[in-house]
């Protein structure tokens, strides 16, 4: 266990390797799972608001959801989280590249410069999902076999799992949070 401020993490981020591999997953993640990608309280406001811009960047049937469902949803665990197509399944975000790579049309946006906000915490920072207590947050390695390419990159390439997200832990939680868990890790 490690602790960096008011963060407890497991041992699995320093110990584990990862690289997202889109090459053989196509973003299984944006499509896989019971539920959309969680949502941080704050957020949801976030997507409300840029939603005007980013549905140009989604799909026509992520669209109708999103018309349907909102721009935002509880989940069956009454957590927050993005609508989804169908059953569950595809992130109504989410949309195909000519490669027939999943991407987020959000983060598509900001790639385009449209709007400053990347995408939900949640996606940035994943394989580790974080679990808020009343004193702390929990970060956990989330172990699915679609992400079986990406531990092998990521191994072969050898790089822990902090490093690989280090930009997303840094938007999260800071550079001198990042900073001291880097200390902690490797002395």
């Amino acid at each position: 266990m490690i602790i960096v401020g008011d963060t407890v993490l497991s041992d699995d981020i320093k110990e584990n390797f990862f690289v997202c591999d889109l090459e053989a997953c196509k973003g299984a993640c944006c499509v896989e799972g019971d539920a959309g990608a969680p949502l941080e309280d704050e957020e949801t406001k976030i997507i409300e608001d840029i939603y005007p811009i980013v549905k140009d960047y989604i799909t026509e049937e992520g669209r109708q959801a999103i018309e349907k469902q909102g721009t935002w949803v509880f989940d069956k665990d009454g957590d927050k989280g993005t609508p989804t197509i169908g059953d569950n399944r595809e992130c109504a975000y989410a949309l195909t590249d000519d490669r027939g790579i999943l991407k987020c049309g959000i983060e598509q946006a900001y790639l385009d410069g449209k709007i400053t906000w990347k995408k939900p915490i949640s996606c940035h920072m994943y394989p580790i999902r974080i679990t808020k207590y009343d004193q702390f947050d929990a970060l956990n390695y989330d172990r699915w076999h679609i992400c079986d390419p990406a531990c092998q990159l990521g191994a072969s390439l050898k790089v822990p799992i902090y490093k690989f997200l280090k930009d997303a832990l840094i938007r999260k939680y800071g550079e001198a949070w990042y900073a001291e868990l880097v200390e902690e890790i490797e002395g």
